[in-house]
């Protein structure tokens, strides 16, 4: 089944456009404006769908947003890896569908690209035409001032020729003479050494070396040196030109081939494919299907293929198709053969096979918009088959629509922070989400008393505020960490179930029972299970990284009482830290800050008296870990050592909400 529009008989069409918008992705990608009558009457790309869409719903508008609300019915949008991306198919489905509220934003031009000859001595230049004579060509590059200083930096860097039309000469021309080609047109240079240069500049193209940037980053600093100015700023344009190449992951070729690349995503049974179709080296856009399948994930791509590509749409199957699944290939080649009568080759997409980068470029844009197509239809439908699962499981008397998440992230006992998440019908409640900066335990490790404490704080106050309870209360940890809720929970005289969430198996812990409920790994209640949690995690870890954020950029002086913001920026600038204002002295300070001696004295005293309380703190963390103990404390230690490890790599992969 293709996307979703929608479309419901209780809402208005402005209001079905704007809840779209409110619920598009924060990724880069592609909408497309349809009227009643399904024509594209808009495509604009954005760097945020999310925010460019909710834009057109803010505020007053023009006339020509206000007419062009007024015509739609509904939205469709691509995502896509990257702005560049989304640039690139932008034009494209404007070229095939002449939107009509389009019509006087593009030139129609096509988009320059590096092309290198297949002479003898190659040359590089700039072109908006391929021809296909066996040339390389890189790109395409919408930015084409960022592409004339790369092209530029590269005749800097690379003695290469500058000449249209190469033929042997008696004398070089200019270019010899001021180092800017090794004259290979009077045999000055070998084939091999420039084929070096050639292939040096081709491997930087596909993004296989760092070599040419530090060569660049080399001659900008050494230009400086010699107080060459001019070049070495032209050197960091080009360096910045190149960065922004690097960044443009092409999904798009130069052969014109027809070729389909088919991805999906899965969530439980429930599964939607993606396919990406490229006619004559254009992305023209793609394709969603939805199913329900319980075959395992090796077995999906054949028999989507063998579903989507039938007999009646045999003629316009392409002669390559790319999956990322390694499973029955050569079978299913064998079919297209036979059965759709097709010269059709199934690729995996591996690095070894050509232009691999391009390949998975495309794959990985496929496999997004069949995520995002799930997260769609779970947000549309709601989750009721893993409510009711849950309500069966747990034994529960009612569904359990209100789902309320905790999970614990600190560094060392350091910033300890607990977060809340709230589900509702199966889908993240973001507006209820909350995060307790945590009193009890800071400075050390015990995640069961945090535990306590912030269920404690959150369902104190809303009995205070006389609001609702969830319905069930889903804890990141095993059987401790759900039995020290469940005392907290109990102090306070209410009834909430509760489970706990195992990482290691993926075990359901319920109070005082120390046998966990063990799911298979296609139950729909343990989907939804992992979904909470992870979430929990996530926004935990997320809340701890900006509270060390902060208080990393917090100046160590602004503790010092009878500091202010003038007086502390005037220590930051001469001390820098708090070691070395430890070794100022009052004639320093009187004299840096315009103060009396009995100030300075005293501004000096609270400034050794706070960094001796840093020491101390430092020394007995540091101690504490050193320090021999049983069996427990020792695996208490290493739990918290794979807790650091595994926060570390989740801050590296940190989302925004």
């Amino acid at each position: 089944m293709s996307d979703q529009k929608y479309i419901s008989s209780e809402s208005t069409p402005r209001q079905i456009l704007h809840q779209t918008a409110l619920k598009a992705p924060s990724s880069p990608g592609v909408y497309l404006w349809h009227n009643d009558e399904d024509t594209v009457i808009y495509v604009g790309k954005a760097k945020n769908l999310k925010n460019r869409l909710s834009s057109y719903f803010a505020g007053e508008k023009d006339i020509k947003t206000r007419l062009l609300i007024s015509n739609a019915r509904y939205i469709e949008y691509i995502t896509t890896n990257n702005e560049y991306e989304a640039f690139l198919l932008e034009n494209n489905l404007i070229k095939k569908y002449s939107p009509k509220y389009n019509i006087c934003l593009k030139d129609g031009k096509s988009y320059p690209v590096i092309r290198i000859t297949r002479d003898k001595f190659p040359r590089i230049f700039k072109t908006r035409s391929v021809i296909q004579d066996g040339s390389k060509y890189f790109g395409p590059y919408p930015d084409a001032t960022a592409l004339d200083s790369f092209i530029e930096a590269l005749y800097e860097i690379y003695p290469i020729r500058h000449c249209r039309t190469f033929r042997e000469k008696a004398t070089p021309c200019m270019y010899y003479h001021i180092g800017r080609c090794l004259a290979p047109c009077t045999g000055k240079i070998t084939q091999s050494t420039y084929t070096e240069f050639i292939e040096e500049i081709c491997m930087l193209l596909e993004g296989k070396t760092e070599d040419t940037a530090e060569k660049i980053k080399t001659q900008m600093k050494e230009a400086a040196r010699n107080l060459n100015f001019e070049k070495a700023a032209r050197l960091r344009d080009s360096l910045k030109a190149l960065e922004i190449l690097k960044n443009q992951n092409v999904v798009e070729g130069f052969d014109n081939k027809d070729r389909d690349y088919v991805a999906y995503w899965r969530d439980g049974e429930e599964i939607s494919f993606t396919v990406l179709k490229i006619r004559g080296g254009k992305l023209l856009g793609r394709e969603n299907y939805r199913t329900v399948s319980m075959s395992e994930d090796e077995e999906l791509i054949p028999e989507f293929l063998a579903a989507f590509y039938t007999e009646d749409n045999a003629s316009s199957i392409p002669p390559n198709i790319y999956v990322s699944t390694q499973t029955n290939l050569e079978i299913m080649e064998q079919y297209f053969g036979e059965v759709l009568k097709a010269e059709t080759k199934i690729n995996l997409v591996t690095d070894k096979i050509e232009n691999s980068s391009l390949h998975a470029a495309a794959l990985n844009m496929a496999q997004s918009n069949a995520k995002e197509d799930i997260i769609r239809r779970r947000r549309e439908q709601k989750d009721i088959p893993a409510l009711e699962e849950l309500k069966n499981l747990l034994n529960l008397d009612k569904l359990p629509r209100r789902i309320e998440g905790f999970d614990i992230a600190h560094i060392g006992g350091k910033f300890p922070v607990a977060s809340l998440i709230s589900f509702w019908d199966g889908n993240p409640d973001k507006k209820n989400y909350r995060y307790f900066r945590l009193k009890t335990t800071d400075g050390y490790i015990d995640d069961f008393a945090s535990m306590r404490e912030a269920t404690h704080r959150r369902y104190s106050r809303l009995i205070r505020e006389k609001k609702e309870l969830p319905d069930l209360l889903l804890i990141d940890g095993g059987i401790g960490q759900v039995n020290a809720v469940r005392a907290s929970i109990n102090e306070l005289g209410i009834d909430i179930p509760i489970a706990g969430l195992a990482k290691r198996d993926e075990e359901i812990y319920r109070p005082g029972i120390n046998e966990p409920i063990c799911l298979p790994k296609r139950s729909d209640a343990l989907r939804l299970l992992q979904r909470v949690r992870d979430e929990t995690h996530r926004f935990a870890t997320r809340c701890n990284q900006e509270l060390r954020t902060k208080e990393n950029t917090v100046s160590p002086f602004s503790k010092i009482p009878g500091i202010g913001k003038a007086r502390e920026t005037l220590l930051l600038k001469r001390y820098t830290t708090l070691e070395n204002f430890g070794n100022a002295t009052v004639e320093e300070l009187m004299d840096l800050m315009h103060i009396p001696q009995q100030k300075a004295e005293e501004i000096l005293s609270s400034g050794k008296q706070l960094l001796e309380q840093q020491k101390s703190k430092q020394s007995k963390q540091k101690l504490s870990l050193q320090l021999p103990g049983t069996t427990a404390e020792k695996a208490a230690r290493k739990k918290e050592i794979f807790d650091l490890a595994e926060l570390a790599l989740e801050v590296a992969n940190d989302e925004e909400i």
